[in-house]
C-alpha cells in the first residue's frame, strides 16, 4: 500500500497531512526525469537551516508533492535540529516519518513515529501515527513460505490501532487487515502441516491442522484444515474422530469440495456416519455443533467434538 492517506487532518494551522496526501495518491514521481532528484545520488540533500521553520515545513510539503522524499526529510528533520520548541516542530517529526515510509524505509519510519508518539501521546493526530505505524509493519509482511514473525509484528500493531481508536475510520481498516494477517498465519500453518503430512509425520501435521481449527477458524483455510483431519485420523484408524470431525465440516461447509472429499472418504473407509447429509445439502444440527456461547461457533463445535 502507498501513500496512506491520513483520515484526519493535523491539529495546528499548517499544511494538512489530508490534502498531502490525496495529492500524493495522483502524483506521479519526477526522480526519472529530474537531473537533481535525490534518487540520482547517494548525497544527503543540502538544506539551509537559516530559512526558518516555516520555510523549511513548506520547502518539505513541496518535495514531498514532487516525489522529492529525501529531500522532504532532510528538511523536517532541520525543524526539528534547530528549532526544537518552535509550533511547527511536532508536525515535522510526524511528516518525516511519513517521507520516510514513503522511501521504504519501515525500520526508520517506525523509529521516528515512536519518537512522535513518546514526546506527543495525546497528540490529536497519534491515531495516524500509530496507524501509519502498523503500516510499516503489515508492508513487510513476507510471503506464507518464509517466517512469519513480521506477520505477528503487524498484528499487534493493527490490534493497537483498533484497540486505541475503536470508533475511528484507522481503527476499521486496521481491523480488516488483522483478518488478512490471521489469514496469513493460518495459511502458514497450512503449509507446515501439508509437509509433515507428506513426510508421514501424521501427529505433527494433526497438531497444525487443529491450530487452524481452533484458533483461526474465521480464515479461508478452516475447511481444508477439517478435511484434512478427516484424512489422517482414518489414516491412524481413528474412526469416532474423522467421523465427528466430517459432521463438524459438513455442517458449517456442506457445499464444500474439502467436505465432498472427506465425505468420499468416509464412505470408502465403510465410517460413514447413517445422519450425515450427503454434501450440498442440509441434514440435522450435528450435536458437535450446537452453539451455545463464546469463544466462537467453530470452536464450541471442536471443543465439543473433543
Amino acid at each position: 500500500m502507498r501513500n496512506p492517506r491520513p483520515l484526519t487532518t493535523l491539529t495546528t494551522g499548517m499544511a494538512p497531512v489530508t490534502c498531502l496526501a490525496l495529492l500524493l495518491a495522483g502524483c506521479s514521481t519526477l526522480d526519472a526525469i529530474n537531473p537533481f532528484s535525490s534518487s540520482k545520488s547517494d548525497q544527503q540533500p543540502v538544506v539551509r537551516a537559516d530559512q526558518g521553520p516555516e520555510t523549511l515545513y513548506n520547502n518539505g510539503i513541496d518535495a514531498l508533492h514532487t516525489g522529492r522524499y529525501r529531500l522532504a526529510q532532510a528538511q523536517f528533520e532541520a525543524i526539528q535540529q534547530n528549532y526544537p520548541y518552535s509550533a511547527w516542530t511536532s508536525n515535522a517529526q510526524l511528516m518525516e516519518g511519513y517521507a520516510y515510509y514513503l522511501q521504504n524505509s519501515y525500520p526508520d519510519a517506525v523509529s521516528q513515529l515512536d519518537r512522535f508518539l513518546q514526546l506527543h501521546p495525546t497528540s490529536k493526530d497519534a491515531a495516524y501515527a500509530y496507524y501509519l505505524r502498523a503500516l510499516c509493519y503489515y508492508e513487510q509482511i513476507a510471503d506464507v513460505s518464509r517466517d512469519q514473525q513480521g506477520t505477528v509484528e503487524a498484528m499487534s500493531a493493527l490490534n493497537e490501532v483498533a484497540t486505541r481508536f475503536p470508533d475511528s475510520a484507522y481503527a476499521r481498516d486496521a481491523r480488516l487487515k488483522i483478518d488478512l494477517c490471521r489469514d496469513h498465519i493460518a495459511g502458514k500453518e497450512m503449509l507446515v502441516g501439508r509437509y509433515y503430512e507428506s513426510q508421514h509425520y501424521y501427529e505433527a501435521a494433526i497438531n497444525r491442522y487443529q491450530r487452524v481449527v481452533q484458533d483461526f477458524q474465521t480464515t479461508n483455510h478452516t475447511a481444508e484444515a477439517l478435511s484434512r483431519l478427516v484424512e489422517l485420523y482414518l489414516k491412524l484408524g481413528l474412526t469416532d474422530q474423522a467421523r465427528r470431525t466430517a459432521s463438524v465440516l459438513g455442517y458449517n461447509y456442506p457445499g464444500s469440495p474439502w467436505y465432498q472429499t472427506s465425505y468420499r472418504e468416509l464412505r470408502s473407509a465403510k465410517a460413514l456416519d447413517p445422519h450425515m447429509p450427503e454434501p450440498g445439502t442440509s441434514g440435522p444440527v450435528p450435536a458437535a455443533a450446537v452453539p451455545t456461547a463464546h469463544p466462537g461457533f467453530l470452536g464450541r463445535a471442536w471443543n465439543s467434538v473433543f
